[in-house]
């Protein structure tokens, strides 16, 4: 029990120091590090200037670790992500590392590029390597993408392939501050442009965190209550096309932080609940007819949850 308090302990002195540059957006600090901590990549949606990137770095510090940013444009290659061999005029080559080498990697308007490009990030994403000219190098651990994309998309963007969206284990909106919030950042701007975020842990304590939350406890009982909001979904007459078992996953390993986070060494159905948005909001189709009757993932999910029993523990 003592390791699991230790764990949260950590959890909240990161988000702190986080805090003293990032004002509010409580719920996408959380959600940062239950992806970081349950293995998995995160997909922020908003409009320009909502400290996505001041987010993404300050986060990316206050855990020890390296931080690269990726500006994704429509002309952008593959191998400006993943990195490539450079040939010299005798025949000697050196490998010249992308970006992808780094702990958070900030894939920032990932909808302004191609397809093509978008995919790079793929293999990174769900096999932790890369593959250039058919060598394999592994990226180091910690490793999350954190992407960025304007939430109405519009001219010059591509939208995300379902297979790219399902590999990003969480979506969060990201919305101006409010009113108390701007006028908090607009009276400390000073402090807040000159503070140094300073490391709370190392990214080797940050593996022991993740081998923690591995143990978390995940009765039956919340095993079947998470598979039967999934399944709901897929079988949901306005439903285009379902969510993968990946959904499944991200709803097991976040709730499992959750509970760590929180002080636990098992999940309670609650954990489950608050992560059903985040989780599953952007794997859902919804069906055309359905759309025109303005139909919405979110109301898919509502009534999901209103349908599936919560199991008494």
């Amino acid at each position: 029990m003592a390791e699991v308090n230790k764990a949260a302990d950590l959890y909240q002195s990161i988000l702190n120091e986080v805090s003293k540059v990032v004002v509010g957006k409580e719920q996408l600090k959380e959600l940062l590090l239950v992806a970081l901590i349950a293995g998995g990549h995160v997909l922020i949606e908003g409009p320009p200037g909502s400290a996505k990137t001041t987010l993404a770095n300050s986060f990316a510090r206050a855990i020890g670790g390296t931080f690269k940013r990726v500006q994704l444009t429509p002309d952008m290659m593959p191998s400006d992500i993943t990195g490539f061999y450079l040939y010299s005029t005798t025949g000697s080559s050196s490998f010249v590392p992308g970006p992808i080498f780094a702990n958070i990697v900030l894939a920032d308007e990932l909808n302004r590029t191609t397809p093509r490009t978008q995919a790079a990030l793929l293999e990174a994403m769900q096999e932790y390597q890369v593959t250039i000219e058919r060598e394999t190098f592994h990226l180091e651990q910690p490793f999350m993408v954190i992407a960025t994309q304007l939430q109405s998309g519009g001219e010059g963007t591509y939208p995300l392939t379902d297979v790219q969206a399902d590999r990003f284990m969480l979506r969060i909106l990201s919305g101006y501050s409010s009113i108390e919030e701007e006028e908090q950042v607009l009276s400390n701007i000073d402090n807040i442009d000159n503070h140094d975020i300073h490391a709370i842990v190392t990214t080797e304590e940050i593996r022991k965190i993740q081998a923690q939350a591995r143990q978390v406890h995940v009765s039956p009982l919340v095993n079947k209550y998470i598979v039967a909001i999934v399944n709901s979904l897929r079988t949901d007459p306005d439903m285009l096309s379902g969510s993968s078992t990946r959904a499944s996953i991200a709803l097991f390993k976040c709730a499992r932080v959750l509970a760590l986070f929180d002080g636990r060494d098992f999940v309670i159905p609650d954990d489950v609940k608050r992560l059903v948005y985040p989780a599953l909001e952007h794997r859902i189709k919804v069906k055309p007819e359905a759309e025109m009757d303005d139909v919405t993932p979110r109301m898919l999910l509502d009534r999901t949850l209103e349908k599936i029993a919560v199991p008494k523990m």
